[in-house]
């Protein structure tokens, strides 16, 4: 299928002969078939009209408009770690009740797990010993005290009280950070002071409010110490983790607005900041590890899902654009066809630059000759558009053409 863009700027057209077999890409003359000229000049085709209409050849004019390059990255969706907690146990012991799953989304201090623990019971039964001794301590000084007010006993005694005071003080202080260590709460600390009983159980809750991503524990189960067993995270916004060549770290700066696209949700466009910018370079793969920061409100994105960041650049404006199906390639160099007159055509060295395109639609080229005028083009499901140049940039265009286009420096 093909069809005519009807855009013109200076009256000035492109064309591509990709359907001029008869050419094979030389510089003499060359007829096509019987129902070409049979002889042109140098450079030259002539085509009868009834030969372009049936080989569905266009001519279109070229356009002028804003012209922005960019970029594309691979890159992984992850969780933001400032907003990520792993549950580790503190503790030896078995598990007796699991209250959450994956996906389940937690307040800061839910239970997540109920745990029996003889640590948990001999340390608490230290904290109310010590405590005890404390309180003990503290009535033998004041009495101390007091009887060295009424000359009773000697300055000695009662400094030996205060020091003993003191040493049963710092044992409850130490037996109350042990219970802290183990992950028991100021709560469940000073439940111990009122009743003065010994809980074994332990609830193993959530350290900040998000959603439960990794859960590694069952009932029953016997848990020893340092295991993670829950990884809670706060996804309402992620980090999109990419990889920049060495060759395009120039084009990438901190507090940059980017677009991040995924295969999970085609056509959609997410957009982030850079909020890091590595400062060494992978010495296996020459790439610099780059980091977006993506508002996710809905939890669309998941982590581990494939990202591709799109950088761009400043936009130029007023550049003319051309489709990519008009330029074509011997070897190392690009050229085109010149329209001169009705069906005679003039093939033209160019330059190609940039590239821009929309998916399946054709990719388009930039480029810079003497002299153009009007180019055609067939917009026949050309395999070659996707190897005609190899550009140092991507690029897009906010005009709203039916295939892809690329700029044409140095037209009028």
């Amino acid at each position: 299928m093909s069809w005519a863009i009807l855009v013109g700027v200076s009256g000035l057209v492109l064309a591509s002969f990709s359907l001029l077999k008869g050419f094979q890409e030389r510089d003499e003359p060359v007829e096509t078939s019987s129902r070409t000229a049979p002889t042109s000049p140098p450079n030259m085709v002539t085509l009868k009209p009834e030969v372009l209409a049936s080989a569905g050849i266009e001519v279109v004019p070229i356009v002028r408009g804003e012209f922005r390059l960019h970029r594309d990255f691979p890159a992984v969706v992850q969780p933001n770690e400032n907003k990520l907690a792993e549950v580790t146990t503190l503790i030896r012991g078995q598990v007796e009740e699991v209250y959450v799953d994956f996906g389940h989304d937690v307040e800061r201090g839910t239970s997540l797990a109920l745990v029996h623990s003889m640590d948990i019971g001999l340390s608490q039964a230290s904290y109310l010993k010590a405590a005890a001794q404390s309180h003990e301590a503290a009535l033998a000084y004041e009495r101390a005290r007091e009887l060295y007010e009424q000359q009773v006993v000697s300055l000695a005694e009662l400094k030996r009280r205060e020091a003993a005071m003191r040493v049963a003080h710092a044992d409850l202080r130490e037996t109350t950070h042990r219970l802290e260590l183990l992950g028991v709460p100021g709560e469940e600390i000073r439940r111990l002071d009122r009743e003065r009983t010994v809980r074994s159980d332990v609830p193993i809750r959530a350290p900040i409010t998000g959603r439960i991503i990794m859960r590694n524990l069952t009932r029953g189960e016997v848990l020893e110490m340092g295991r993670t067993i829950f990884t809670v995270a706060d996804l309402s916004d992620v980090w999109v983790v990419g990889n920049v060549p060495e060759k395009d770290v120039q084009f990438i700066h901190r507090d940059q607005s980017v677009d991040v696209r995924t295969t999970a949700y085609p056509g959609k466009i997410f957009s982030g900041t850079i909020t890091y910018v590595g400062d060494v370079l992978a010495s296996a793969t020459r790439t610099m590890q780059l980091r977006i920061t993506v508002p996710n409100p809905k939890k669309l994105l998941k982590p581990e899902m494939f990202a591709t960041v799109r950088v761009y650049a400043e936009p130029e404006p007023e550049v003319a654009m051309a489709p990519v199906s008009a330029v074509q390639r011997s070897g190392e160099s690009s050229y085109v066809f010149v329209q001169l007159d009705g069906g005679t055509f003039e093939k033209r060295p160019v330059v190609t630059d940039c590239v821009t395109g929309n998916g399946s639609s054709p990719r388009a080229h930039s480029c810079s000759g003497p002299n153009s005028r009007n180019l055609s083009w067939s917009l026949h499901n050309d395999r070659r558009a996707d190897r005609l140049v190899a550009p140092t940039m991507a690029a897009h265009s906010d005009l709203d053409w039916p295939a892809g286009r690329g700029r044409c420096d140095g037209l009028p």
